[in-house]
């Protein structure tokens, strides 16, 4: 290898690591800013309705937009932060779950813990946190329905690739493949039945034939378009119906 081989490898690295920094710095800050003003929003909601609560791929879940094409007489709340973890969640329970009083709660949590971004991710570690998560909510919202919902496929040829400059930045282990989502749903549907609480699959329609997110739907791997909500939506609106708002 050349010199300046070399020293073009050396650079692309140091860059990468102040990209990553600054990305992390600023992700956390927003996690923060999100908990503040969910936490002064829940000053306003109307209690003993439907919420929705996770990370990305449940705050950026157009539910506001397509609650509108029901005919309901209940609200269904938001209440997902972009880039949250278990342990995260676990730190903002009141923000995100116990200031709403909801009388039904659909939870979609971990998939950053599959990513690895700054802890090497082990499945006990997971469903431990998971676990801690269900019995909280189990103790404190003792007549609320759970809906533990399953973990979206990924395009693994989108995310996993080298083009992905971004993803490989932030997670370089890659531990987020359709076999590790796959065997934690599994892990979090037998948790959930502990808990008695309601596992649904709600991927249905998500997939092509070797069980990778359909491309149309795949912003960047694993964030989805509208088109693909829409499809989780329907798969979803049966658990919504019915519900009794007192």
């Amino acid at each position: 290898m050349t010199p300046e081989k070399m020293m073009e490898i050396m650079q692309k690295s140091e860059v990468e690591e102040v990209m990553q920094a600054i990305m992390l710095k600023n992700s956390e800050e927003q996690k923060r800013n999100r908990v503040k003003n969910y936490k002064l929003l829940n000053e306003y909601v109307k209690k003993g309705q439907i919420l929705f609560v996770g990370s990305s791929l449940m705050e950026w879940f157009p539910i506001s937009e397509m609650q509108l094409t029901l005919d309901i007489n209940y609200v269904i709340y938001n209440r997902g932060i972009a880039g949250f973890t278990t342990t995260e969640l676990l730190a903002a329970m009141d923000e995100c779950i116990f200031d709403l009083e909801p009388s039904k709660i659909f939870i979609n949590i971990g998939t950053n813990d599959i990513s690895s971004i700054g802890t090497p991710y082990k499945l006990e570690n997971l469903l431990a946190n998971y676990n801690e998560i269900m019995d909280q909510i189990q103790k404190t919202l003792p007549e609320c329905k759970v809906y533990v919902m399953a973990y979206y496929p990924i395009n693994e040829k989108v995310y996993l690739g080298e083009d992905n400059i971004q993803r490989n930045i932030i997670s370089k282990s890659r531990t987020r493949t359709n076999a590790a989502i796959m065997e934690a749903n599994e892990a979090i549907e037998e948790l959930a039945k502990k808990h008695g609480f309601n596992y649904i699959n709600v991927n249905d329609g998500l997939t092509d034939e070797e069980g990778n997110l359909k491309e149309e739907y795949s912003v960047d791997g694993i964030h989805i378009w509208p088109n693909a909500y829409s499809i989780i939506f329907e798969n979803v609106k049966k658990y919504l119906d019915h519900i009794i708002i007192t």
